[in-house]
């Protein structure tokens, strides 16, 4: 009898346990829509159009259609490297500010049909819409509202001119993930030679209700972007990051494109009306479009990766731009710098020591099994850990089972029912006892954090603060690998030599004379005086692995310790810049041509040549082009210079420029700026150096 009511007092208590309510809601959720694109996380953008090939950002709109004529333009190429890159879709350019139309639209001859591209008969949005098909990525459409050729801009007729454009668009290359709504929007413009500036009111004119109409019934899976969504929302910056505090809610009626408070998409918020996610977008250059004054100026690894984790890392989707070359390929450079993130993110999470271990929680919704802590480390996204209603401040706990060392710590909520933790932090288990590690605020659909290496056999979050019952679906843990990459090298005015590493725990070794740095060379452990010539030459390695990075080298000549500049640099507070060893900075002069840089080295020396770098600002830099270069011992008979002639593409490669003559004493020198080698008539140095015999 007494085993007949233990049998059943365990069948009452399963089945109380099955009917356990699941959490109500927290208000706002995502759709349907917005759930699939929050999957995507990671995809590319591409800006190729006539910006192109006339060597703008944004066009004026009176450009010859004709200037449009990619030599080998190749989308496949496109979709390999996004798809290498782990790259789940591509957004076209279809139509920019300009109004250049990529596709041969019926709606202005300001097209690619009027283009010698393929006689007029090409068609980009279907190549790569082909392309992605190929390559199993998914398509987005960029398409500017503003149309500075459109002579009707700013007029009613336009509005169905550009709906007219979204219709062709959203109909003839198959499913669309997103559609892209750029808030720039009026000013001035070619408008079909009109020439002036048209103003319009972002809020009305667009009529966005019934415009984004077109896209709901054409495409229903298709997530818009603008600043106020509808489904997705900017994050405020092109500078690749999220703030710590992100919600995916935001007030969306507060919102329009072009909005004056666009500050507060950074983060969202608390209260908000409206699921409407952060999407990070960003160039893997300094422009959206291909200059080829930027080929050395691609984003290093150590930057994409900081990009990475503070935008996937912080509750948002990656939009990562390639400005596509005239040719109409993904430049080599670009490519590489996007596969080396692909490869280092790979790395990253190549092993979750989380997975399957055992887990306990504070509090289980109903004690049921449904909710139980151990949903968060079974890889199941539909499984998650859930408190009782009222409890909103929690803990759960990862038993490692033995101690392992951890540095990355990624976690999830179950969104599908909302957005709900406020604060969290992660304990350690360490000497036993428990160690706060990190402290943070919202969590969303995915938080990724890099930690200190720590050792510990147990991992503690701790749910500080919620909405409403935290709903968990999923931690992982990882020991990423070292960062390795080639050192960075510097010497100031001083003679002082500091090297660093991106990554931390890192030993650096160097050497002096030229020859190749191993782990039997110096070892780098604080700045240091150098002052001589040299060629240093500095690796990276991990002393766990003996892994190495590639070896940086700079060629130092003699120190600048006793260098001053003349004449009227004396009274420029600026001038500095040129001998402060810092290539980040620049002295520029503009209106005055020619100009000269008089400096005194302090002693005599043999000159046999010298170094320039312009100005590398990304806004109106200060490139010398024309110049001459003389050397003096008394600083007033200069003689005939010793070099002149002209940096030769300088404008689009603005790099060390070197030159070379036979050797000449003196303490004097004099490099005279004759002209600028950009239409703004600036001229400019970053850093200036000489080459001693």
């Amino acid at each position: 009898m007494l085993r007949r009511l233990t049998i059943l007092g365990l069948i009452i208590l399963l089945f109380s346990c099955s009917q356990v309510e699941p959490p109500a809601p927290v208000l706002p959720l995502p759709t349907e829509r917005q759930l699939a694109w929050h999957e995507l996380e990671y995809y590319a953008f591409v800006h190729f159009n006539m910006n192109t090939f006339t060597n703008m950002e944004w066009g004026l709109g009176s450009e010859d259609p004709k200037l449009f004529n990619p030599s080998g333009l190749d989308c496949r190429q496109w979709a390999r490297v996004a798809k290498e890159a782990g790259m789940k879709g591509i957004i076209l350019t279809a139509k920019h500010h300009d109004g250049f139309c990529l596709w041969p639209t019926a709606t202005t001859g300001h097209s690619v049909k009027n283009s010698p591209w393929k006689d007029g008969e090409g068609d980009v949005v279907q190549e790569l819409a082909d392309a992605c098909g190929e390559y199993d990525l998914k398509l987005g459409i960029y398409l500017s509202p503003w149309d500075r050729n459109n002579a009707e801009y700013g007029n009613q007729k336009y509005i169905e001119i550009f709906r007219a454009q979204l219709k062709e668009l959203m109909t003839n290359y198959g499913d669309v993930f997103e559609v892209w709504f750029d808030g720039a929007n009026g000013g001035t413009g070619y408008y079909g030679g009109a020439n002036e500036e048209r103003r319009i009111d972002r809020k009305t004119y667009y009529d966005w209700e019934n415009t984004r109409k077109i896209v709901r019934e054409l495409q229903p899976m298709a997530c818009m972007f603008s600043d106020a969504g509808p489904d997705i929302r900017w994050v405020g910056n092109e500078e690749g990051w999220a703030m710590k505090t992100n919600w995916a809610p935001i007030r969306r009626d507060e919102f329009y494109p072009g909005s004056p408070n666009y500050a507060e998409l950074r983060t969202g918020h608390e209260d908000g009306t409206h699921w409407v996610p952060a999407e990070v977008d960003v160039s893997i250059r300094p422009g959206w479009y291909y200059h080829a004054s930027e080929d050395h100026k691609v984003k290093t690894l150590p930057h994409l990766l900081d990009i990475y984790y503070n935008s996937i890392g912080r509750n948002a989707s990656l939009l990562i731009n390639f400005p596509v070359d005239t040719r109409g390929l993904i430049h080599e450079n670009d490519a590489e710098q996007i596969l080396k993130l692909a490869a280092a993110v790979k790395a990253d999470f190549a092993n979750n020591l989380a997975k399957d271990k055992n887990a306990e929680a504070t509090n289980t919704r109903g004690n049921s099994k449904n909710y139980k802590a151990e949903n968060i480390v079974d890889g199941n996204p539909d499984t998650y850990w859930a408190t009782d209603d009222s409890v909103v401040s929690a803990s759960v706990i990862i038993d490692l089972g033995e101690p392992t060392e951890i540095n990355r710590f990624l976690a999830q909520e179950y969104i599908p029912l909302g957005q709900r933790v406020k604060k969290f932090s992660i304990d350690a288990w360490v000497n036993n006892d428990w160690k706060e590690i990190a402290s943070e605020t919202t969590i969303g659909r995915k938080r990724i954090l890099r930690l200190d290496n720590v050792t510990t056999s147990k991992v503690r979050l701790n749910i500080l603060d919620a909405k409403a019952c935290p709903l968990i679906s999923n931690i992982e843990l990882y020991k990423a690998p070292k960062v390795l990459v080639e050192p960075e090298l510097r010497r100031d005015k001083e003679g002082i030599v500091s090297i660093s590493a991106f990554d931390s725990g890192l030993d650096i070794y160097y050497t002096l004379d030229g020859s190749q740095p191993d782990n039997t060379s110096a070892k780098y452990d604080k700045p240091f005086l150098l002052n001589e010539k040299a060629t240093i030459k500095a690796v990276a390695i991990d002393p766990e692995t003996t892994n190495t990075s590639e070896v940086s080298s700079v060629d130092f000549d003699i120190v600048k310790n006793k260098w001053s500049l003349l004449g009227t640099l004396t009274n420029d507070e600026n001038s500095a810049k040129i001998l402060d060893g810092d290539e980040n900075t620049a002295w520029n002069v503009s209106g005055e041509k020619p100009f000269d840089v008089l400096i005194d080295l302090g002693e005599k020396v043999t000159v046999s040549g010298f170094k320039y770098l312009p100005d590398q600002g990304r806004w109106n830099p200060g490139i010398i082009f024309n110049y001459e270069f003389y050397v003096s011992n008394d600083g007033k008979n200069w003689g005939k210079a010793k070099s002149a002639g002209e940096f030769s593409n300088i404008r689009n490669s603005p790099v060390w420029q070197t030159k070379t003559f036979d050797p000449v004493e003196g303490r004097y020198i004099k490099l005279r700026a004759i002209s600028p080698a950009e239409e703004n008539g600036r001229m400019g140095i970053a850093e200036f150096d000489i080459i001693t015999k």
